[in-house]
């Protein structure tokens, strides 16, 4: 094993860069011990008796409880739509106009999409940003100055409950969600701009979403593009019985949150204010990482990994070599092996996790421009 790979830290919270040591955790053993201890004694009772612990056990809470928790999370994320909405989209950018609105998902959720539109010239492209784990949209307003000063259009949307979107404040019951999500979103985009070329950009474990929705037909048929920064591709949990029971867990305790968490997370970028302004965040997610969730980023990260030769979209992976918090290896690996014939791969020389926000954040979005152009360049020949 390479030196980069084994100094990659194990399984984190994704873009809030916490460590999650799970075994750590004296909770966390003990629920491993009941639960192992229940299946046991499942096996071995009756099967009426087994029938009737198995519904007692799935039982619903009771409606005074579950109604108070739906109350309390309706709240919160009223809250964070509040902050959401009070974000300044303009950043010194006079030559967009901007929106917020509601767009309802997949499953008919309440999630949180900006928009930034350039004013003046003829719009090349449309570039969907899907945010990382435990971040949300607002914190790309540079980025997408930059992109609509290049007369790209620019769309990015709050994940389920991330930002400005329904649900648990950090908690992914399913990253599939977020999957179809993006692709409802590109649909009603391309809708209401049937001729304006296409990309989904995704930045770590919103990059492995995004290559995930480019494996579909139906979505890949849309786009001209993809491109990732710092994708989750190569997640492993911190020991190798995390990977085993965390699908029991997930099933079994969902919203349960690992502690012992390292609070200060781990750097994610070499300029002290981006540090400071990320953490300092309110719609940032801080908290532990829930039991679901980190099983849903190795379950995606898994399957993306046996899945390489089969990617055949275009698309531009950029990677930060001294990025600990995904694989930079994982990257060059994709790249390799994708079966992809327009395919690009630029890796930062001592560059963190978060790219656009480390001090050459213009170079990267430069670069990310630059393909776009090149993209369309070599689309418009083959016509």
């Amino acid at each position: 094993m390479s030196s980069t790979a084994a100094d990659m830290e194990p399984l984190t919270s994704g873009a809030s860069n916490r460590i999650i040591p799970v075994l750590k955790t004296v909770r966390t053993s003990l629920l491993f011990i009941h639960s192992l201890l229940f299946s046991l004694l499942l096996l071995l009772l009756p099967r009426r008796y087994r029938s009737r612990t198995m519904a007692d056990s799935t039982s619903p809470p009771s409606p005074s409880k579950s109604g108070k928790r739906r109350r309390l999370e309706e709240e919160d994320t009223l809250k964070r739509r509040a902050l959401a909405e009070g974000i300044d989209m303009t950043t010194g950018n006079e030559d967009c106009r901007w929106n917020t609105f509601l767009f309802f998902g997949a499953r008919r959720n309440a999630l949180f999409v900006r928009s930034w539109l350039p004013i003046t010239g003829q719009m090349k492209g449309i570039v969907v940003i899907i945010h990382g784990l435990n971040e949300h949209s607002g914190r790309y307003g540079q980025f997408a100055k930059q992109l609509t000063s290049s007369n790209f259009g620019v769309y990015a949307m709050d994940w389920t409950g991330h930002g400005g979107s329904d649900g648990l404040h950090g908690y992914v019951p399913s990253l599939d969600h977020v999957v179809a999500d993006t692709g409802a979103l590109l649909e009603k985009i391309k809708s209401e701009y049937p001729g304006v070329p296409c990309f989904l950009f995704g930045h770590s474990t919103g990059g492995a979403v995004v290559l995930k929705a480019a494996s579909y037909p139906n979505i890949k048929e849309m786009l001209e593009g993809i491109i990732l920064t710092s994708p989750a591709l190569r997640v492993k949990p911190a020991h190798p019985i995390v990977g085993a029971v965390a699908p029991i867990f997930s099933l079994v305790v969902p919203r349960l949150q690992f502690k012992g968490a390292n609070k200060r997370g781990i750097p994610v970028s070499r300029d002290p204010a981006a540090l400071l302004a990320k953490y300092s965040d309110p719609l940032v997610y801080t908290g532990p990482i829930r039991v679901r969730t980190g099983h849903e980023i190795l379950r995606i990260s898994s399957y993306l990994m046996r899945n390489f030769k089969s990617v055949i979209v275009p698309f531009f992976v950029l990677h930060g070599t001294a990025d600990k918090v995904t694989d930079p290896l994982a990257s060059q690996d994709l790249y390799n092996e994708a079966a992809s014939k327009f395919k690009d791969i630029k890796l930062y020389d001592g560059f963190l996790h978060d790219l656009l926000f480390e001090p050459e954040r213009e170079e990267v979005g430069q670069d990310i421009i630059s393909w776009m152009e090149k993209r369309l360049g070599a689309e418009y020949e083959q016509i």
